[in-house]
């Protein structure tokens, strides 16, 4: 199987190349030389690479700042994901819990109704749509890894630099380490799953949580050299320009049925810091 993966240089993308089954051959395009916001771009690249599969690993992710850049999110989230689909090769595609308001209070299930607060949530239902009903669509959640932009690297950055932090505790719903996402992606090609399903790994926590552990495990694993306090506040307390979903557990029944079940987000959270541990060491 060849496999051309857009946004390969992301913590997705590159967790998508590291998890490769054996005799997949991975094209892996630097985003200079694929841009997707261009249906003749896109046309060219599968053309030269004619893969079997294109994975989406690309996102416009800032969802603050989607709420001011609506046109960039849609071009990103939405109209690239058409132009992938255009192409007529099978696309697997990511989604979000983002695209749900949080008002449910149990895991949605990939079929429950959505209804996105923001504009980052919207333009990626509106990639779901675009990506056709062939399509292989995951939304997941709180995605994180030991290289990129993320919450766990934010976290350790804050908890150098400052005596206690103040992290949101109302807002649930489970950590995703981008290991295990990559390897759920490639298990579900195999199988040549299509429609909507849901990835993440097991449990739920809030930001709360997931910051308390993260100093934990660090603590640990020496990336911290002293235990930062972790104060649990509102949402209220932290105004953001994006509303954000009170409740956004994922249902991954039908996923871990494919799968077989995630690990539980702690046990990948350890993984990934000691992964950052073992290179931060000469």
């Amino acid at each position: 199987m060849r496999a051309l993966i857009a946004g390969a240089a992301g913590q997705l993308g590159r967790a998508l190349q590291a998890s490769a089954p054996a005799g997949v051959t991975v094209i892996a395009p630097a985003e200079a030389d694929f841009d997707i916001t261009s249906r003749d771009a896109v046309a060219a690249v599968v053309a030269a690479a004619a893969p079997d599969v294109i994975f989406n690993a690309a996102a416009y992710t800032a969802v603050d700042k989607a709420e001011g850049d609506a046109e960039a999110a849609m071009r990103i989230n939405a109209d690239a994901v058409g132009n992938l689909a255009a192409t007529g090769v099978r696309l697997v595609h990511v989604s979000t819990d983002f695209v749900f308001d949080g008002s449910a209070g149990r895991p949605y299930a990939p079929d429950a109704a959505t209804n996105p607060l923001g504009v980052y949530g919207a333009t990626k239902l509106a990639g779901e749509i675009a990506a056709g009903p062939e399509a292989l669509i995951v939304r997941t959640a709180w995605v994180y890894a030991a290289r990129g932009n993320n919450f766990v690297a934010t976290m350790l950055r804050l908890m150098r630099e400052r005596p206690e932090l103040r992290v949101v505790a109302d807002q649930i719903g489970t950590p995703t380490h981008a290991a295990g996402l990559a390897r759920a992606l490639w298990a579900l090609t195999a199988a040549d799953t299509r429609g909507i399903y849901h990835w993440t790994d097991a449990g739920a926590c809030s930001w709360y949580d997931f910051a308390v552990a993260i100093g934990e495990e660090a603590l640990a694993l020496e990336l911290l050299d002293k235990a930062v306090p972790v104060l649990p506040i509102r949402t209220e307390d932290y105004p953001t320009p994006a509303r954000r979903p009170a409740y956004s557990v994922l249902d991954k029944t039908a996923t871990w049925a494919i799968t077989g079940p995630a690990r539980h987000w702690r046990a990948e959270l350890r993984d990934c810091l000691r992964e950052m541990a073992d290179a931060s060491r000469p």
